[in-house]
């Protein structure tokens, strides 16, 4: 299945294309990739960028691009379980000069009421370096909570990772409005 459209007031989340690469590249090799895996190489890259695409197909959600309604690329909303992480996780990321805005809340809570209609889950986690203050405050702000009893991606430390627990009813998911 390719990635559903998800319109809000002021952006669109769909599916990659070839273009979003670069700017990708860009956004890895700069200081704000610090808190995330960066890719080795363009190689590392196109592998990183492929699963996003790819686990539509394979699992029925992955990333999302995320664009202004003028269709310039924002950055990036997904959710994904790559083999070493043990549940389901709703991961963000913004390039150079689209942060301070509200875009990263406003496109991550359209991705969490997606996937709260659409993936019968109960609940979703983000790993966040517990340096990342502005993930952590952003992970906050959508009503997650820290789970210190939750498994970390195997080969991360509680040092390098907190998980984040998402439920609909404290996200503004429809249970919340029952």
């Amino acid at each position: 299945m390719p990635a559903p459209v998800l319109d809000t007031p002021r952006l669109r989340l769909r599916g990659h294309e070839m273009s979003d690469m670069e700017p990708f590249w860009a956004f890895f090799q700069s200081d704000r990739a610090r808190f995330v895996g960066r890719p080795k190489n363009r190689t590392h890259l196109w592998y990183g960028f492929a699963s996003e695409v790819g686990s539509w197909d394979l699992c029925g959600h992955g990333g999302w691009r995320v664009e202004d309604r003028a269709g310039t690329l924002l950055g990036q909303v997904a959710i994904t379980q790559p083999p070493h992480f043990p549940e389901l996780e709703l991961g963000w990321m913004l390039l150079d000069g689209a942060e301070g805005h509200g875009y990263a809340q406003e496109a991550a809570t359209a991705a969490l009421n997606w996937a709260w209609e659409n993936l019968g889950v109960d609940s979703l986690v983000s790993y966040i370096d517990p340096a990342n203050a502005r993930s952590v405050a952003l992970a906050t702000r959508l009503g997650a909570t820290p789970d210190r009893a939750a498994h970390l991606p195997l080969g991360e430390t509680a040092d390098e990772t907190v998980v984040y627990r998402h439920f609909p009813d404290q996200d503004g998911g429809p249970e919340a409005y029952a």
